[in-house]
């Protein structure tokens, strides 16, 4: 098993230069929106009840990172599940972290598992990204019924801040308009936003006006942004 790998697609626009490696299995925050199950071919209750550390994940990226001499590359954690799964003994993750800093390399860390990610900033520097998805939703029991809350990932975002830590959200999928436009505007310390739709259940978000607010805001704001093609697309669209 070669856990490290380089991402594709979609998941390619969140760091072209990055590598990427995920942890667990599955997933078990059961966000109705949820791609990974689609992408691994696993049913969506299998994706969501059965999570555990992929099987040698630890030493597959020591051997990998060694062999390969892998170093000085940034490494998103993770894509097909989150670092930090509510409820589950997140010992893997710090391990992961730690062979990948050890080797010279850098991490991206992207979660929804509130505070039980601060317990490994001890291991992370300046050059290390931390993020936390934000869809808009202050009550996120519908679409994210067991991931940690809008204002619990909020404020690690604050500790990461603290720590010298880079600081950025995933505003992906927008779900509740209004409230990411108030988090642009808003003093929470976030370096960069990334910025986009919701792609395959319906919404009734008009994404091209969507993603002119908030490209308009970010630059009011003075905030790092970056909008995802298929958000640009919508936007292009209407000028067509």
């Amino acid at each position: 098993m070669k856990p490290i790998y380089k991402p594709a697609g979609r998941a390619l626009e969140y760091s072209p230069d990055a590598l990427a490696c995920n942890i667990y299995t599955g997933c078990p925050h059961r966000c109705y929106y949820c791609f990974a199950p689609a992408v691994l071919r696993k049913d969506r209750e299998e994706f969501h009840s059965n999570v555990a550390p992929r099987n040698g994940i630890v030493e597959a990226v020591k051997r990998q990172l060694d062999a390969e001499k892998i170093t000085g590359k940034l490494i998103h954690l993770c894509f097909t599940c989150d670092p930090y799964p509510v409820g589950y003994d997140t010992t893997p993750t710090r391990e992961v972290i730690a062979a990948i800093k050890n080797a010279g390399c850098h991490v991206q860390i992207l979660t929804k598992g509130g505070v039980t990610a601060t317990r490994d900033f001890d291991l992370l520097d300046g050059e290390d990204w931390f993020g936390v998805t934000i869809t808009g939703q202050f009550h996120n029991n519908q679409s994210e019924p067991k991931a940690a809350s809008f204002a619990e990932n909020l404020m690690t975002i604050e500790k990461a801040k603290n720590r010298q830590l880079k600081t950025w959200v995933s505003v992906e999928p927008a779900l509740d308009a209004e409230n990411i436009f108030n988090l642009i505007q808003s003093n929470h310390p976030i370096d960069l936003f990334r910025i986009g739709k919701l792609n395959y259940p319906p919404s009734d978000i008009d994404w091209a006006a969507f993603g002119r607010e908030c490209e308009q805001l970010c630059k009011l704001y003075g905030r790092n942004y970056y909008l995802k093609d298929d958000l640009r697309k919508e936007m292009e669209a209407l000028d067509a």
